[in-house]
């Protein structure tokens, strides 16, 4: 009988292990974002997505003052629970929000369907200004990350 229960539960494990969803793959900033190509954008929030390990908020970049080319961006953040840390909250990123972001731009400087950037900083209509970034992950240590040294 004990060999029965041991038995089933090997194969309930191994199920269990076979249908486990794939992770999402964490990555360094130097693989995918260049620290040689700074960015400024600018415009509403068109959508956000709180997922790990990254968040990302998405907009259309309308700024006067931008850096790079005008329409849709998706800027990465550090994780939900770092943002929510830091004072950004979904409360703080609805819909239509007017936000300026720094930050660089991918290394493929593709565009095609949405340019894509490493935020560091994100400022609110209101004048706030918080840290988005992780310069843990091999951003630049450009001064905008508290916790630096």
């Amino acid at each position: 009988m004990k060999l029965k229960i041991l038995a089933l539960a090997a194969v309930a494990a191994v199920g269990a292990v076979a249908i486990k969803p794939p992770a999402t793959a964490h990555h360094a900033f130097s693989a995918e974002f260049d620290a040689n190509l700074p960015v400024r954008l600018g415009g509403p929030i068109t959508r956000v997505e709180w997922i790990n390990p990254h968040t990302w908020i998405h907009l259309e970049n309308n700024d006067p003052e931008s850096t790079r080319e005008a329409g849709p961006w998706m800027v990465e953040g550090g994780t939900p629970n770092t943002l929510l840390r830091r004072g950004i909250n979904r409360n703080s990123l609805q819909l239509g929000t007017e936000i300026i972001v720094t930050g660089y731009q991918s290394k493929d400087r593709l565009c095609d369907p949405t340019c894509r950037a490493n935020g560091r900083d994100i400022t609110f209509p209101d004048g706030r200004k918080l840290f988005m970034g992780s310069s843990g992950t091999g951003a630049p240590r450009d001064g905008s990350d508290p916790t630096e040294n």
